[in-house]
C-alpha cells in the first residue's frame, strides 16, 4: 500500500500547514514555507519498500526546514539518511554550514538528525529516500562530510545509482514483500558506498578505516544471526576474535550499543512481518520466536516502548500509510 496526497481541493490560506503535516507524517518533521506571492499547489506520494520510505514530492517553489526544535520535539524518532534525487527544478540544501546545489538529474545526501533546510526556488518534482541510519554502519565522521553534497549523473557513484533510484521510485508500488526487503537492503548499500565514495580518502592501516571494517563485518553478522536468541555482545566479539570491552568501543561511535542494535533490528524484522497482509499468516508469538524473541511477555513489553502499540495493535493497523 501507498500514499497519495494531494492539495488540490485545500483552501490556499491552508494548504501550507496542510502539506507540511502531510509531509512530516511521511517523511520526518518539517517545516514548509511557500515562496512569499507565488501559488502553491503540491503532490506527495509515499511507499514502503522493505525498511526504506520512498516518497515523490511535486510542488510550487518552496523552502522545507528541519530545524532543531522539530528535532528535539521527537527525541525517539529514529535517525534516518537521506537522498533526494532531484527530477525536475533545481534544490539548494544546506546541513553542517555546507551548501548543495543540485540540478534535475542530480542527487544529494542529508542527515535526519541534524537541522537541514531545502530551497526549491521554482516548481519542482524529487524523490526521496529515507534509510534508518543505524543499518549503514559507516561512521559519524564519514556521514558528515557526505551530508550536503551534491552528486551528479557522471560523478563517483553516480552513473549507477541515479538510474537505479529513478526506477526504484517508480516501480516501487509493486514489489511483493520479499522483493521489497532485498532491494532495500542494495539501497543500504548503494547509500553505504555513497558515503564511503565522497568521505575522505584514508589509508587502510589508518584506526578509522580499520573500525569501520571491522563495525561492517559485525553489522553483517548480526544480520545473518538476527534470528539466533542466544544472540549477544560475548557471542558477538568472540566470532570477531576481540574483547566484549573493545566491541563496545567500537560501537560508541555509532549512535547506539549492541545490545540495542540487536533488539532494534529484531524488533524492526518482527514489525515488517506482522504487517504483512495474508491468510497464512503466522501468530505474533510465532514470528517474535522466528527473530529471536524467547519470552512473549517481554517481546510485547518492547514492543509496545518501541512502536507505542503492542503486536496485535500494529497488525491491523494500515501499513502502507505513515504513523
Amino acid at each position: 500500500m501507498g500514499l497519495r496526497v494531494t492539495t488540490a481541493s485545500v483552501a490556499d490560506g491552508d494548504k501550507a500547514a496542510f502539506w507540511s503535516g502531510a509531509v512530516s507524517r511521511s517523511l520526518v518533521p518539517l517545516e514548509v514555507h511557500p515562496h512569499t506571492g507565488r501559488p502553491f499547489d503540491g503532490l506527495l506520494e509515499s511507499h514502503r519498500l522493505g525498511y526504506v520510505r520512498i516518497s515523490t514530492l511535486e510542488a510550487d517553489a518552496a523552502r522545507l526546514s528541519r530545524t532543531a526544535a522539530l528535532i528535539a520535539r521527537t527525541p525517539r524518532s529514529e535517525p534516518q539518511v537521506g537522498v533526494g534525487l532531484q527530477v525536475s527544478g533545481r534544490a539548494v540544501l544546506e546541513q553542517g554550514g555546507r551548501r548543495a546545489e543540485v540540478p534535475p538529474g542530480g542527487l544529494v545526501l542529508y542527515d535526519t538528525a541534524r537541522p537541514y533546510a531545502v530551497d526549491y526556488p521554482q516548481r519542482f518534482r524529487t524523490h526521496l529516500f529515507h534509510v534508518p541510519r543505524r543499518l549503514l554502519g559507516v561512521p559519524e565522521r564519514d556521514l558528515r562530510h557526505a551530508s550536503a553534497t551534491a552528486v551528479g549523473p557522471t560523478e563517483g557513484c553516480g552513473p549507477v545509482l541515479l538510474p537505479f533510484l529513478g526506477v526504484l521510485a517508480a516501480s516501487a508500488h509493486s514489489y511483493p514483500a520479499p522483493v521489497g526487503d532485498r532491494l532495500a537492503g542494495s539501497v543500504a548499500d548503494l547509500f553505504s558506498a555513497l558515503i564511503a565514495q565522497l568521505a575522505p580518502t584514508r589509508t587502510a592501516d589508518e584506526p578509522g578505516a580499520r573500525n569501520a571494517h571491522l563495525v561492517h563485518r559485525v553489522r553483517e553478522y548480526v544480520d545473518r544471526h538476527l534470528g539466533d536468541p542466544d544472540l549477544s555482545p560475548e557471542r558477538i566479539a568472540q566470532a570477531h576474535h576481540i574483547s566484549v570491552r573493545y566491541l563496545h568501543r567500537l560501537f560508541e561511535g555509532e549512535g547506539v550499543t549492541v545490545s540495542r542494535l540487536v533488539q532494534q533490528l529484531r524488533l524492526d524484522a518482527c514489525a515488517r512481518e506482522l504487517a504483512r497482509r495474508g491468510r497464512t499468516a503466522p501468530t505474533v508469538s510465532a514470528v517474535a520466536q522466528r527473530w529471536g524473541f524467547v519470552n512473549p511477555a517481554h517481546f510485547s513489553r518492547t514492543f509496545r516502548a518501541a512502536y507505542g502499540v503492542s503486536p496485535r495493535e500494529w497488525r491491523s493497523l494500515p501499513h502502507g500509510e505513515p504513523g
